[in-house]
């Protein structure tokens, strides 16, 4: 398309990575998981999904990685309708798998080749990607992630820190551009929390669209630039900068996300209204 005034191509605009329009999900039981969810993720963006447990965090993430389809509503990945037509195309469901990427919760669901090697080459051989260049980045994800010594072990033998370096190794091994997070630091010590919440960075700093499920606020300024807030009815509650969100303790006590009584709320308002806080960069 040219443009009349200055006979130059005008681009079109940047599809955004994800966009949901006015989305519904319910289980086949009834049970409602998201309840008319509008909201546009930029590419590049880093956004934290901050609900209570329930409130559909992971049903939403489910979503956005084309593993669930909506009730009613929309819900697009990098302009194209993730509809069930669309992803039963082999070519559209490989060109997706290869954008976008997800980690569960648990990462005993994700994980089930005999070793921890085979895991990490498992989806890039699935996209025929060629074997020597499968091993190379099979040897760099090993060594960026401190899996080598673990490469002949089986997964199941692993401890938990060890099966979501693995599985976070599994989903990057496709270099997606998008990367879904589902309560990444749950149930890691304190070290391997360190290293996730580092890890995430320096992928955000690389340029991959990250969105990460959360109900741990401490991680919150972390992981994320921008925090959406579920409901306890399945609705965005509100959105905008991780500042600004952590320091709204009326919104935070509404969302159930803190108890006036806890530690959290305590050490922040003793500074000030949840003062301190300072947004991942």
């Amino acid at each position: 398309m040219m443009s009349p005034e200055t006979g130059g191509a005008i681009l079109s605009p940047m599809p955004p990575a994800f966009e949901m329009r006015d989305t519904v999900f319910a289980y086949p039981d009834g049970t409602l998981a998201v309840a008319g969810v509008s909201l546009e993720i930029p590419v590049g963006d880093q956004v934290a999904l901050l609900g209570a447990n329930g409130s559909g965090k992971s049903t939403l993430l489910r979503l956005l990685a084309g593993l669930a389809h909506p009730s009613s509503g929309s819900v697009r990945a990098f302009g194209a309708e993730l509809t069930r037509a669309y992803l039963a195309d082999a070519a559209y469901a490989c060109s997706f798998r290869r954008r976008v990427g997800i980690v569960f919760q648990n990462s005993d669901a994700q994980l089930f080749c005999p070793t921890v090697e085979e895991e990490l080459a498992f989806g890039p051989l699935q996209m025929g990607i060629p074997v020597a260049e499968v091993r190379q980045r099979v040897a760099d994800l090993a060594a960026m992630l401190g899996l080598q010594a673990l490469l002949d072990r089986p997964p199941f033998r692993l401890s938990g820190g060890e099966k979501k370096r693995v599985a976070i190794g599994a989903v990057l091994s496709v270099n997606p551009e998008a990367l879904l997070l589902d309560e990444p630091t749950m149930g890691l010590d304190p070290r391997s929390q360190h290293w996730l919440v580092h890890l995430i960075g320096e992928l955000s700093t690389a340029g991959k669209t990250i969105v990460t499920a959360t109900h741990d606020l401490e991680s919150v300024p972390l992981l994320a630039r921008r925090v959406i807030v579920l409901n306890e009815d399945h609705g965005v509650a509100a959105d905008g900068p991780a500042e600004a969100i952590l320091s709204d303790g009326d919104l935070l006590l509404r969302a159930n996300l803190v108890h006036e009584h806890s530690r959290w709320a305590q050490r922040h308002h003793l500074h000030g209204p949840w003062a301190g806080i300072r947004p991942a960069r």
